[in-house]
């Protein structure tokens, strides 16, 4: 019983932390709502993507663990993503570039900080590519894991918690999957060297951001 309080009090703060966001967000251009769980939030992606539609999807763990891949293929739509073990490396390269011509773009998050800033780091740099600029709608999926203070703390977790396990997940062997945190190296096969700082929602394109009240990807 002790145990199902403890998780009501989380999910109760998250609610209450998600509305603070939505509104600091929103006075920032996104369309921006918070769900509870991660099936609220696959629902909602439905709600945007119509059925039949494109979707491009790069290296987002968060995307993956709420099935938005499978879901959506289930309702006709062409995903695009470079993830797909079948593709030749010259099909992977085609693949990173096709993602961003989608109808849609669908994307996590590293870090969102209370006034509404999205903070992401990459190694190719096509994710934070797709999300500076498009023709497309760029959805966002974010766990209230990746709600930070302020810019500088959002910093911090994209170099310090999103990227090692990153780097562990794709067999590098930067530094960071030695200490646990990042050492700002120099290594061939550093994970992160591309950092973005969204302060507004783009000029010329549809900007949604779906908070959810789970612990969701790096």
């Amino acid at each position: 019983m002790e145990q199902s309080s403890f998780a009501a009090a989380r999910r109760e703060h998250w609610k209450v932390l998600g509305a603070t966001l939505v509104r600091s967000l929103t006075a920032k251009g996104f369309q921006a709502q918070y769900v509870p769980t991660k099936e609220e939030a696959l629902a909602e992606v439905f709600r945007i993507i119509p059925e039949g539609a494109t979707v491009g999807i790069p290296g987002s763990v968060t995307i993956r663990e709420i099935g938005a891949v499978e879901g959506l293929r289930a309702r006709g739509c062409t995903v695009i993503h470079h993830w797909d073990p079948s593709l030749t490396q010259e099909q992977r390269m085609q693949t990173l570039q096709d993602e961003l011509l989608a109808q849609y773009f669908l994307t996590g998050t590293n870090a969102v900080t209370l006034d509404g800033t999205l903070v992401n780091i990459d190694g190719n740099g096509n994710r934070v590519s797709g999300m500076a600029w498009g023709r497309n709608t760029i959805i966002f999926v974010a766990g209230m894991n990746k709600v930070t203070k302020d810019l500088d703390e959002a910093i911090a977790r994209t170099r310090n918690v999103a990227t090692p396990p990153n780097a562990l997940r794709l067999n590098l062997q930067p530094p960071c999957t030695k200490t646990g945190h990042c050492v700002n190296c120099n290594a061939p096969e550093r994970a992160c060297k591309a950092l973005l700082i969204l302060e507004r929602a783009t000029t010329g394109r549809t900007s949604h951001v779906i908070l959810v009240g789970d612990d969701l990807g790096f």
